[in-house]
């Protein structure tokens, strides 16, 4: 390999030269605009912060810095001109010049690239906790392995409605044209809308965009889709309207049956049975 000639490095070192001035023009233009926009972006979230008179003065200190900030550098600008023309530094442009040659040949070779990037990547967070570990796939489960399992613990139990069922299907039935939105419902019951969607979720009452008289489409209940509530448990002590109250102990000889009403969800009617043999004893002759 033969050595290079003068003419030939000289040639090649200022098209590196010539090469790398773009090269790191282009940086410094763009780490400009990147710390400029920056600190547009930090200004204006702290300015947005603020209300009112607390936002007049939060203005007010911006543009105040931002006069105070242009007179330093003009008269920084223009005093370091006047010393540079009236020939007070020659010192100061043979050295900005040597450094832009020197970082302009350095920035021209192939491959360069600046230890700072103009515009910073965001840094990966890192996990506190490190990954799990892949489960493997569970096989079958035979009687012989599944001898000697501990069994899984009890989930606790779940909080009690806020909204009983019949609360809410008798809400909607009230305030519906036929629908109901979730809003008025809960200010009807003067519950939360999470209170409304819980005890409809427990009906299986699903909740969808429906429409209202005077309101806009939003998430709410259809009427017509509406189940019948969960009846509760008859109380013993509670006797039937239109049947006489007794102190006995026959009424395991009387059932009773109760049909939800077709019309209103939140009505049952209770429908007795009368007993198939008369068990009670006849009167003995004297």
């Amino acid at each position: 390999m033969s050595t290079p000639s003068t003419m030939q490095w000289l040639r090649t070192a200022a098209h590196r030269i010539s090469l790398g001035s773009g090269r790191r023009a282009t940086y410094l233009t763009t780490w400009t605009l990147h710390r400029a926009r920056r600190i547009w972006q930090r200004a204006t979230t702290w300015l947005g912060e603020g209300e009112g008179i607390g936002w007049l003065l939060r203005l007010a200190v911006l543009l105040a810095g931002a006069a105070l900030l242009r007179k330093i550098i003009a008269a920084l600008a223009v005093a370091l001109y006047a010393r540079v023309r009236d020939g007070g530094a020659p010192w100061l442009l043979w050295a900005a010049a040597a450094w832009w040659v020197v970082s302009a040949y350095r920035a021209g070779a192939d491959g360069w690239k600046p230890r700072r990037p103009a515009v910073p990547q965001a840094k990966a967070e890192k996990p506190d906790t490190p990954a799990p570990e892949p489960v493997q796939q569970e096989e079958a489960r035979t009687p012989e392995a599944t001898e000697g399992t501990v069994p899984e613990p009890e989930q606790p139990p779940a909080e009690p409605l806020r909204i009983s069922p019949v609360e809410l299907v008798a809400t909607v039935r009230d305030i519906g044209t036929p629908h109901a939105q979730l809003k008025p419902i809960a200010e009807h019951l003067r519950e939360s809308t999470d209170a409304v969607r819980a005890t409809a979720a427990s009906m299986r009452w699903p909740v969808k965009d429906v429409r209202m008289q005077g309101r806009s489409a939003s998430a709410g209940l259809r009427w017509d889709e509406c189940p019948s509530p969960p009846l509760p448990d008859p109380s013993p002590g509670v006797v039937g309207a239109g049947h006489p109250a007794d102190d006995n102990d026959d009424d395991a000889e009387y059932g009773f049956t109760t049909v939800p009403d077709e019309d209103n969800p939140a009505r049952t009617h209770v429908i007795w049975n009368k007993p198939t043999t008369d068990t009670q004893t006849p009167p003995q002759s004297p």
